[in-house]
């Protein structure tokens, strides 16, 4: 019965065409305009989908966050007061009635400052197994977007479900690589940063940690599209996206910071407006479409990039899949 409701809700229409060859797009910007538009229903399906998987991190995100907002209101102020106290004393003297217990607590800048390094350190911990049960499904998702993206046909479920089953060890060991990645550095570069107050020739390995976690997060971006793509051992995979993370530096890096736009939107929303309705926003987001919209983007990178440096070494591969190449015939005509 669940694969039945399942079919019904997310396989649609098999005999349906997608573009015709005189609709067929002529560069990669049309094709990504074309098939977000055409797909924007399903991604919002997939999304439904896929988000389960990242519920706990963002629960855990969300709780952190929050208890790191609630203690910035006892910070001291630099006068023995904080933002909450001066709030309560001011409460108090409008009601004619200030007490000594409504002051709240005041926490000093040093004590402060341990409460929200053990903060981070906790939800970094917490981030691992989170990251890590990720893998699989973002192997699903990678594989129905990639089709989409070309504009190739895909069922939601069906293909989602074969590609995990597939590809869920290699996607695995990718997430949980990952999952641990932002623990390792923040150890590492608090690590070495307290060992540079005495020797700072420490300094170089500080740089070196962080490049490690910033070469990871570019390259990270071309793996899962490998993975469901070309048959590759996980060493295989790691180095075939560094090469191309290298190669292609700039746009590795432009991709990236377009995934944080959302965020940074909510984050100025949050500091312009209302911190709670900002945290709402981003929440109804990523739940209706932001995770598959986010695989969508990437996957429709990761395509021109493989069509430029991967698809013509490979004998009987396809390349540009999706866009329409005039022949020189239909230039003569």
């Amino acid at each position: 019965m669940f694969n039945k409701l399942m079919n019904s809700f997310y396989y649609g229409k098999s005999g349906k065409g997608d573009l015709t060859t005189e609709d067929m797009p002529t560069n990669r910007w049309e094709l990504f305009t074309t098939t977000l538009r055409v797909r924007f229903s399903q991604l919002v399906r997939l999304n439904l989908m896929y988000v389960l998987v990242w519920l706990p991190l963002m629960i855990v995100l969300t709780l952190n966050l929050t208890a790191l907002l609630q203690m910035s209101n006892h910070v001291d102020l630099g006068d023995g007061t904080s933002l909450a106290s001066r709030a309560a004393m001011q409460e108090a003297a409008t009601e004619e009635a200030a007490a000594p217990e409504t002051a709240a607590a005041v926490v000093s800048v040093s004590d402060a400052s341990q409460n929200v390094q053990g903060i981070i350190m906790v939800t970094l911990l917490m981030m691992i197994p989170c990251i890590a049960i990720t893998g699989p499904a973002t192997a699903g998702v990678a594989y129905v977007t990639r089709n989409w993206s070309r504009d190739e046909h895909a069922f939601i479920w069906a293909d989602f479900k074969d590609a995990v089953k597939e590809n869920w060890k290699q996607s695995l060991v990718i997430s949980i690589i990952t999952g641990v990645t932002p623990a390792f550095i923040y150890i590492a570069w608090r690590f070495y940063g307290n060992l540079a107050a005495e020797h700072p020739l420490m300094i170089v390995l500080q740089t070196v940690v962080l490049m490690i976690g910033i070469s990871w997060a570019l390259c990270v971006t071309y793996m899962h599209p490998l993975i469901v793509t070309y048959k590759l051992t996980i060493p295989q995979v790691i180095r075939n996206a560094y090469l191309l993370g290298i190669a292609r530096l700039p746009f590795s890096a432009g991709i990236r910071l377009l995934h944080t736009v959302p965020l940074l939107i909510i984050a100025a929303l949050g500091l312009l407006w209302n911190p709670l309705w900002a945290l709402l926003i981003g929440i109804g987001y990523y739940l209706l479409i932001g995770f598959s919209l986010s695989r969508f983007v990437t996957a429709s990178y990761t395509n021109s990039v493989f069509d430029r440096y991967l698809n013509p070494r490979i004998a009987g591969a396809k390349v540009n899949q999706g866009l329409w190449e005039r022949e020189p015939d239909d230039e003569d005509e």
